[in-house]
């Protein structure tokens, strides 16, 4: 990891907060193909009001704002290593009891992180929304919308409050000279500097670009990530991975948007009563954006049943 650390930088977010001790396990999220740990920040806010426990969110590898040498390595292998990383760098050797929780390709990463025993901390593993099957949710890039409104219309994100603070991670600003005969994207919205950082106003849409008579370059968004090139990886992410979820020695959790998700190994290791599961209310692949209260409700639950953490008073009355 010492070698590592010059020329790999994770982007992580934790709980902040002054009200109150943060204590309790230690929820490590990772998010879907294509998003970014951002997509977590509104189900983040209602899990911390029911339980008590502690959260570290990252930018898996290639995602977000994560900045690493060899970007293009998607292996399950590689990306199971960097979780194993970044949670060593942040509580060092002996890190506070583990609940890992990923959605979609997330979800992939937890199971082989959780059965690769590269965190011996772990007590708990919750997948959402991925069975072995699944490859086609991992493509589900449109052309990159100038708006949150727009996401949300589009169906991708049916939040428009999550999806105001997730797309930030999903999209990135780029120059391109008018006139380039380049796939068409979105405009980009206004943007607002603070410190080092670039905040997007995805509410504001750009009607168009200011008309010059010179090859003047203009904003347009693209996707952070592109996954059809990471294409060879789907299968490594995937395959197997329902056997491999119900192997882990752990107390499990699997959150589905339907039960059409469910395949052949999952339903009879349900019927056995290997792992607990819950389908959600109507919503969309992306869940835990979608419901972020239900799905902060079925993991307190979980948590509190195995008595990993105590409910919050508010949440007990």
């Amino acid at each position: 990891m010492m070698d590592d650390l010059c020329v790999h930088m994770f982007r992580v977010y934790k709980i902040v907060s002054l009200l109150f001790f943060l204590d309790g396990p230690l929820l490590v999220l990772l998010h879907g193909g294509g998003h970014s740990a951002l997509s977590w920040a509104v189900f983040t806010a209602a899990m911390a009001s029911r339980v008590t426990c502690r959260v570290l969110a990252m930018d898996l590898r290639g995602h977000g704002a994560t900045q690493v040498r060899h970007v293009d390595d998607l292996s399950t292998q590689t990306m199971s290593r960097d979780v194993a990383n970044v949670v060593r760098a942040t509580y060092g050797e002996t890190p506070p009891p583990i609940i890992l929780v990923g959605h979609n390709v997330g979800g992939a990463i937890a199971v082989h992180a959780s059965s690769g025993a590269l965190l011996p901390s772990v007590v708990g593993l919750v997948a959402i929304d991925v069975v072995e099957g699944e490859k086609h949710c991992v493509i589900c890039q449109y052309e990159p919308a100038s708006s949150s409104k727009c996401i949300v219309k589009s169906g991708q994100i049916r939040n428009l409050e999550s999806a105001k603070v997730s797309m930030v991670g999903q999209v990135r600003r780029c120059e391109v000279e008018e006139g380039d005969s380049a796939e068409p994207v979105s405009p980009v919205t206004e943007s607002v500097a603070d410190g080092h950082e670039e905040f997007y106003d995805l509410n504001y849409v750009t009607e168009k670009a200011e008309s010059s008579a010179s090859a003047e370059p203009c904003s347009v968004y693209s996707w952070r990530i592109d996954l059809s090139k990471a294409e060879k990886y789907w299968d490594g992410w995937f395959r197997g991975i329902s056997n491999l979820f119900l192997s882990c020695n752990v107390p499990k959790l699997l959150l589905l948007a339907g039960i059409d998700r469910l395949d052949r190994d999952l339903t009879i290791g349900q019927m056995q009563g290997k792992f607990m599961m819950q389908v959600l209310p109507p919503c969309g692949h992306a869940v835990h954006e979608d419901i972020p209260d239900k799905v902060a409700d079925a993991l307190a639950s979980f948590m509190i049943r195995h008595k990993f953490a105590e409910a919050r008073s508010e949440t007990k009355r």
